[in-house]
């Protein structure tokens, strides 16, 4: 059927194969040829797995002509952020200091897709242990925003992201500790659910005070609803995952009576006035739609910024430099944080966490309150440079780029879901809207999304990927 195959949803391309209308030998080879033109672009696969892929559409090609039962993602393409593990396939996590030996096993997640006959194409690009929410990485270099060569796609799951809005493939598993689903999402015009947590398995569970979530980055909200079918639930390998699982709300439609908050700024943060603009117009498309929508100051706001500094680097210490030499081998950035962060007592650690479960508690009480929904920006900026952590209209830092990611780590925090979609684009370049739902209330922010989305459709055909 052609090249077109690999801009297709997933929906699309799973009934596709099973009417036999296409074939996933048919959707492989174009999806991996439409990654052979863009790529060296984009720089957004740490190991293309191109032969097993190819291998594996054959089978699944005998599959469909036998007569077996197919999967949910039958011959349907997929990429792995580079966190997660694919077995014979390394686990690098952007970092040259990482154990290149290929991992001998499927991390949750992986095994579910494959099981619902996903074809894993690769490991996507992160930034080093997915610390900053710039694309860039001393183990791969920088990640390209598709939107514009040169400029940042975000991250930490930057691949992902740009893979997904450069039509490289339908389906791109990102995970999200402070923002790293969502922000690449904006940055690159994608749609970016960070679930509640615990919702998708994350296994081995990592130490790193509870933050990191699994989701899907996807084009079409559809995409991300059955990504997140698939892969969602308890499993043995994750004690904190939830046996309650996602199914997407087909019971109604729209937005029309949800009482919905709208904060510009959370009460504290700065964002540049073409992105509150954007964001501003897509919140009177919920009015107009027949929601309820009131600007808030969420009282709980404020309190983020010293909170998530206190616990988004101790973890980190874990990887901090042995000797002069593999201090060469880190991201600058991230050896400032580690030596900032250097001397933090355990006391510190132990009250931060008191002060995140409260903070927890109280954003989840005041959904309890009337909210449905809550809509913010996404993130203060749009894509900017490479080789640096903030605009250059913001004050420089050697590390700190949460200063423009107010609006994502509060929900890391509190363990609700969010999802960034595309709502408009500011000098070429995407914004993203967030939208925010109580703990356990993912098929609702998804339904808000798609509603939003049929009424102000996004367009990727303005998208031009620069040339060398």
């Amino acid at each position: 059927m052609g090249a077109d195959l690999a801009t297709l949803p997933a929906t699309e391309l799973a009934r596709l194969i099973r009417e036999r209308k296409a074939s996933p030998v048919e959707v492989i080879d174009s999806t991996l040829a439409r990654i052979e033109k863009h790529e060296p672009d984009l720089n957004a696969f740490v190991v293309l797995d191109a032969e097993r892929a190819r291998k594996a559409a054959k089978d699944a090609e005998k599959a469909v002509t036998s007569g077996a039962k197919l999967g949910a993602l039958h011959g349907v393409p997929v990429t792995i952020k580079d966190v997660q593990a694919v077995e014979g396939l390394p686990t690098r996590r952007g970092s040259r200091l990482s154990d290149r030996a290929p991992s001998t096993y499927d991390a949750p997640l992986v095994q579910r897709l494959k099981a619902a006959g996903a074809i894993v194409l690769g490991k996507t690009t992160a930034t080093e242990l997915g610390w900053t929410a710039v694309s860039d990485s001393p183990l791969t270099g920088s990640t390209h925003n598709p939107w514009r060569r040169g400029y940042t796609s975000g991250g930490s799951s930057c691949g992902a992201a740009a893979l997904a809005a450069a039509g490289c493939g339908p389906l791109h598993l990102g995970t999200d500790g402070a923002g790293s689903i969502r922000l690449p999402a904006h940055f690159c015009g994608a749609i970016g659910l960070k679930p509640t947590f615990g919702t998708v398995p994350y296994g081995p569970t990592p130490n790193n005070n509870l933050l990191s979530h699994a989701g899907p980055i996807t084009r079409t909200v559809a995409d991300g609803e059955l990504m997140m079918e698939v892969m969602s639930g308890a499993h043995p390998m994750d004690p904190l995952s939830h046996p309650g699982g996602f199914s997407a709300d087909t019971s109604t439609m729209g937005v029309k009576g949800l009482r919905i908050a709208y904060s510009p700024d959370l009460g504290h943060a700065r964002v540049d006035p073409e992105v509150a603009a954007r964001v501003a117009e897509a919140v009177r498309v919920f009015e107009s739609l027949g929601a309820h929508v009131e600007e808030v100051t969420p009282p709980w706001g404020p309190r983020g910024p010293d909170l998530i500094r206190k616990l988004w680097a101790p973890p980190l210490a874990y990887y901090t430099p042995r000797n002069e030499a593999e201090a060469q081998q880190i991201d600058p950035g991230l050896l400032a944080c580690l030596k900032q962060y250097a001397d933090t007592p355990w006391r510190a650690i132990s009250d931060a966490h008191g002060e995140r479960l409260a903070y927890a508690a109280t954003v989840g009480q005041w959904f309890a309150d009337g909210w449905d929904l809550l809509l913010t920006p996404a993130a203060s900026v749009t894509s900017f440079p490479h080789g640096r952590q903030r605009p250059d209209h913001w004050p420089p830092h050697a590390w700190d780029w949460l200063v423009w990611a107010e609006f994502s780590y509060p929900f890391d925090l509190a363990h609700n879901p969010a999802v960034s979609v595309p709502c408009g684009l500011v000098d070429g370049l995407p914004v993203g809207l967030q939208i925010v739902g109580s703990r356990f209330a993912d098929p609702l922010v998804m339904r808000a999304a798609k509603t939003f989305l049929e009424a102000r459709p996004f367009g990727y055909t303005q998208m031009e990927i620069a040339a060398h």
